[in-house]
């Protein structure tokens, strides 16, 4: 046996280390808030810290050339008009299924209720959201903005834009579309090496998670926390087998066979948009065109969020109702579910879903002290909600495919093993030359 294949027989699977960061982070969390250690809060911290700067840094060129390039691809698939309408229109169900089960849960359980909180306990967010100003937030008032605030919502609206622009151009915009090609393969090969280093960034993110954070808080939103990840688990491991057995007649465990790397990275990394690389990935190795896979997922990271934009602001809603007092009625419950529908790209794919919660209290009429309520403990929640909206990222594609007869079975049902694992550190991130 050779000295190479000797080493990769002894490889840690990718999933395996990303368990690994995680016990260790746990433990050294506990160790740093028990002992009092503050210069191991601090590592932690900037641990934590410079690995999801390292994801950001690169989230607005990403965006930009990935939605670009994404809208240009569509011109290789046939039907594209067709899978385009297929990809929203999904994107529209799910989110409608996984709002009315937050709902369901909500108010089954009643979050609000015995929490010790009170109105005076919440504090108005620094920044807010109205539908006057996620509608007229969406146009820039200048190209250089966007990208230095990280105006996810207004570089999708450049992006798409410029890729329209390319599309009636035809062969003259054809320079710019090889150059894009070029920059977004870059910047993906750039984000893989981030990428390799999640299970480092993850013992910095969990070990100060419960460093700052212990059981305390937890306990004191023991029912809203224990809401949040019931909902997105059912919606995760109930939802989506029942939509991939009985709508793409295919094998779940498959799916998360497959979808697991990067659900596994979305949970840590809490940034849909920096998992967009390797979601695309294993949606590719899941057997759907990489022509449909190249718009439908960077699509979905900026706007598929079933974990951020419908079971989060759905509980949380009524968990703000219920502090402050408020009866919400039928109407305003179907107003929760248009907002998750309707609403679900303010999040834009970044860790955090306050624009999506103001947006809802603020058509709720609820006042926005409740998003001071449930701040310091939104890192917590939003691991399982950015977990969450990967996968739906992953399973529309899939369903759509499947529906259309574009799905490779042979390749879903062989899929195993993480992309992470297989792809040489040199190997480039390809995307599909132009024609």
């Amino acid at each position: 046996m050779s000295v190479s294949s000797e080493t990769k027989s002894f490889k840690v699977p990718f999933w395996a280390q990303i368990l690994a960061g995680l016990v260790l982070g746990v433990l050294l969390g506990w160790l740093a808030r028990s002992q009092d250690l503050s210069w191991l809060v601090t590592t932690l911290e900037k641990i934590g810290g410079t690995f999801v700067g390292l994801l950001k840094l690169a989230v607005a060129p990403l965006v930009f050339f990935a939605i670009l390039v994404s809208i240009t691809n569509l011109r290789k698939v046939n039907n594209a008009a067709r899978l385009a309408s297929r990809t929203l229109l999904w994107f529209m169900i799910t989110s409608l299924i996984a709002v009315s089960i937050g709902i369901v849960i909500g108010l089954v359980t009643n979050p609000g209720a015995g929490t010790g909180l009170t109105p005076k306990d919440g504090a108005k967010p620094e920044t807010t959201g109205s539908w006057i100003d996620f509608l007229t937030g969406i146009v820039p008032t200048d190209v250089i903005t966007p990208f230095t605030e990280l105006n996810v919502l207004q570089i999708v609206f450049m992006a798409a834009v410029a890729g329209i622009a390319a599309l009636q151009l035809g062969e003259k915009a054809q320079p710019i579309l090889t150059l894009s090609e070029s920059v977004l393969e870059l910047l993906q090969k750039a984000l893989w090496w981030v990428i390799r280093l999640a299970p480092l960034g993850t013992v910095g993110l969990i070990g100060n998670a419960i460093a700052t954070y212990g059981w305390d808080l937890i306990g004191k939103y023991a029912t809203f926390t224990a809401d949040i990840y019931v909902g997105c688990l059912i919606v995760l491991f109930v939802v989506y087998p029942v939509l991939l057995a009985t709508v793409a007649k295919a094998n779940p465990l498959q799916f998360f066979k497959g979808a697991w790397p990067a659900i596994q990275l979305a949970f840590v990394s809490r940034s849909s948009v920096g998992t967009m690389p390797l979601t695309q990935k294993v949606t590719e190795r899941l057997g759907v065109p990489r022509e449909y896979v190249s718009f439908a997922v960077p699509f979905g990271a900026t706007t598929k969020m079933d974990g951020c934009a419908a079971v989060y602001p759905a509980i949380a809603a009524i968990f703000v109702a219920q502090i402050f007092d408020i009866q919400l009625g039928l109407g305003d419950y179907l107003l929760i579910a248009f907002v998750s529908v309707v609403g679900s790209a303010a999040t834009a794919g970044l860790t955090g879903a306050t624009v999506m919660l103001t947006l809802t209290l603020s058509t709720l009429g609820l006042p926005m002290e409740g998003v001071g309520l449930l701040l310091a403990i939104d890192p917590i929640l939003d691991m399982i909600r950015t977990a969450t909206n990967v996968a739906g990222q992953a399973l529309v594609p899939v369903l759509v495919s499947a529906r259309e007869g574009l799905l490779d079975r042979t390749a879903y049902d062989s899929v195993g093993g993480s992309p992470v694992d297989d792809e040489p550190a040199d190997a480039p991130q390809r995307v599909p030359a132009a024609a």
